[in-house]
Parts: structure tokens; sequence; C-alpha cells
């Protein structure tokens, strides 16, 4: 499957190339770069798969395994609150210099920090509050 990608990938790429030498200002020139766009992308895609998958290693059987509980420290609430600051100023930053549409955009994109670090100081302070 890794050289099938491989081959893939390399033959998508050189149809890329290929089809950079006709982009144009014309239909023919647009649908010529969509064509290098997607054959770019799935071929490096693929190519990436290609080199860096890992054979599966048959599975073992399960081991019960009781992770250890420890409480989050202030360090990672003060991650967590720096994370919620810089997207609040970054958001800010996208609402004030290009407007509203662009923050919302900025915001859907930064979505994944703000529920991590949220995360971050929701855990501290609730382990905080169970420990009173």
């Amino acid at each position: 499957m890794r050289r099938l990608s491989l081959v893939a990938g390399a033959g998508l790429i050189a149809i890329a190339f290929g089809a950079a030498t006709f982009v144009a200002d014309t239909r023919e020139g647009l649908i010529a770069e969509v064509v290098t766009l997607m054959a770019g992308l799935v071929g490096v895609s693929l190519l990436l798969y290609g080199l860096l998958a890992r054979t599966r290693r048959a599975p073992r059987p399960a081991v019960a395994i009781t992770p250890a509980s420890r409480a989050p420290s202030s360090r990672e609430f003060n991650i967590g609150a720096a994370g919620l600051g810089l997207a609040v100023i970054l958001i800010g930053g996208l609402a004030i210099s290009a407007g509203w549409q662009w923050a919302a955009l900025g915001s859907v994109m930064l979505s994944p920090m703000i529920a991590g670090s949220a995360f971050l100081c929701s855990r501290f302070l609730r382990a905080r509050q169970l420990s009173r």
C-alpha cells in the first residue's frame, strides 16, 4: 500500500507540474489551475503517507492500567489563560482591521486553541473547588 501511495503521489505531482504550464486567464487555463492545485494537494498527501506511514503491529491483549491522577498545576492555568488572552487579541485585531466577518472566520479557525485553553483553565478551577 505504501509503494502504491508513493507511485500515485509522484504521478499526481507530475500531472500538477504538467498542468501548471497551461495555466492562463482563460476558461481552460482556470481548469488547468484547479487541476494543478488538486493534483498537487492529493499528490503531496499520498507521497507523505507513503513515506511516513508505519506498518501496524499485531494487537496485544488489553491490560487494565489505571491512570495516575494528579492535580493540575497553576502552570496549566497560566498557559490556558495566556491562550485565551492571545485568542482575544488575535480575534480583536481581525475585527478592528478586517471586519466582523473575518473575525468570525478567525474564531472558527482558533476554536481548537480556545477549547484547549478553556479546558486547562476549567480543569484547574474544578480541581481547586473539589479540594476545598
